[in-house]
C-alpha cells in the first residue's frame, strides 16, 4: 500500500507539529499526565529539541510556538529559565508562553516581565529573531504605538526577513479589529506579495488575510454573510489563488516548517472558492494533518477537513 494510500484510509488529526515528528513526540510528552522527577525529563526535552533546530530560525520558531502552547497551563518554562538563569531560549521560551496566556486572558499579567526576557535573550544571542518576535506579539497584544511596534518588526527582518509568525503578527496588527484598517493592512500585504520568494515562510501572508477577511464578513451575518463566497471571485482574490495553486502543491516546493499549515489554508480557501476539485493536490501533500484553523470557520475542524478532502480525492 501506498503512503497516500494509507493518509487516505486514516482520519484526518489536529497535529500543531505538522509534520515535525520530533516535535510531535515532545509535545505529546508535555500533554501527558504528570508523574514525579517528569518536569526535569521535559525540560531538558525541550531544551534539547529547540537547540537541535541550530541557526534554521523558522524550524526554531516553529517548535518554540509549539512548545509554549503545550507548556502554557504547567510551570515547565519557569522551571527551565530557573535551572538555565542565562539562557536565551529558556527567556525566551518562558516569555512566549506568558505570550500564550495573555492571548487567552485577554492580558498579560506581567508585560514588562516578559518583554524584560527577550531583551535579555537579544543580548545573549543577538543573531536569533525569535526574541524580537516574541516582543512583537507582546506590543501587538498591549496595541502598543505604531511607531514602538514597527522598531521592534524592523530588528525582526533585519535578522530574518520573511519571518512566518512576525509576518502574521503584522498582519493582524495591521487590520481594522486591532490597531489599523483593512487600507493599511492591504498596503502591507501589496508590498509582501510583490516581494516575497514563492518558497519563503511568509509566502501565506495573501492569502491569510483573504482567509481573514472571509471570516470578518462572515461574522456580521444577514444577507452580507450568506454571499460571503463573493468575495473569492474578485480579481485579487482570484490571482492570490491562482498564484499559489500553480506552485504550492508542486511536490519539494514548499519546505519550511508550517508548509502544511499553508496547504491547509490554501485548501480551504479552494472550497470556499467554489473550486474543492483543483485542492486535491494540496490534499496530497496535507495527509491526514489538519488545522484547526480555518476549518473551524466553517464548523467541527476534523469534520470538515474530511468532508472537503473526501471530496477533493474521490
Amino acid at each position: 500500500m501506498s503512503i497516500l494510500r494509507r493518509f487516505r484510509a486514516s482520519g484526518p488529526r489536529l497535529l500543531p507539529e505538522l509534520d515535525d515528528v520530533d516535535l510531535g513526540r515532545v509535545r505529546r510528552q508535555l500533554n501527558s499526565l504528570g508523574i514525579p522527577g517528569q518536569g526535569a525529563i521535559q525540560v531538558d526535552q525541550v531544551e534539547r529539541l529547540v537547540q537541535q533546530a541550530g541557526t534554521d530560525w523558522d524550524r526554531r520558531g516553529h517548535r518554540l510556538a509549539v512548545l509554549a502552547e503545550a507548556a502554557a497551563p504547567s510551570g515547565l518554562a519557569r522551571s527551565w529559565r530557573l535551572r538555565r538563569p542565562n539562557s536565551a531560549d529558556a527567556m525566551v521560551f518562558e516569555a512566549w508562553v506568558e505570550l500564550i496566556r495573555g492571548r487567552y486572558a485577554g492580558r498579560m499579567e506581567d508585560a514588562r516581565a516578559a518583554a524584560d526576557h527577550c531583551y535579555r535573550a537579544t543580548g545573549v544571542v543577538p543573531e536569533d529573531p525569535a526574541p524580537w518576535v516574541v516582543l512583537l506579539g507582546i506590543l501587538r497584544l498591549m496595541r502598543a504605538d505604531s511607531r514602538e511596534l514597527f522598531a521592534v518588526w524592523n530588528e525582526v527582518v533585519e535578522r530574518d526577513p520573511w519571518n512566518r509568525e512576525a509576518h502574521l503578527q503584522m498582519l493582524r496588527y495591521l487590520s481594522p479589529e486591532e490597531c489599523g484598517s483593512r487600507g493599511r493592512q492591504l498596503e502591507f500585504v501589496d508590498t509582501v506579495r510583490t516581494s516575497v520568494p514563492s518558497t519563503a515562510p511568509a509566502v501565506a501572508v495573501e492569502l491569510t488575510a483573504l482567509v481573514d477577511e472571509h471570516a470578518r464578513v462572515a461574522a456580521k451575518g444577514g444577507v452580507e454573510g450568506l454571499l460571503v463566497r463573493r468575495q473569492w471571485t474578485n480579481s485579487r482574490a482570484a490571482r492570490a489563488l491562482d498564484a499559489a495553486l500553480a506552485e504550492w502543491p508542486r511536490p519539494g516546493h514548499l519546505r519550511h516548517a508550517a508548509a502544511r499549515a499553508d496547504l491547509n489554508l490554501l485548501a480551504f480557501a479552494l472550497v470556499q472558492a467554489g473550486r474543492p476539485r483543483e485542492s486535491a493536490a494540496a490534499f496530497d501533500l496535507i495527509g491526514d494533518t489538519a488545522t484547526a484553523w480555518p476549518w473551524v470557520l466553517e464548523g467541527e475542524p476534523l469534520q470538515e477537513f474530511g468532508y472537503w478532502r473526501s471530496k477533493a480525492l474521490a
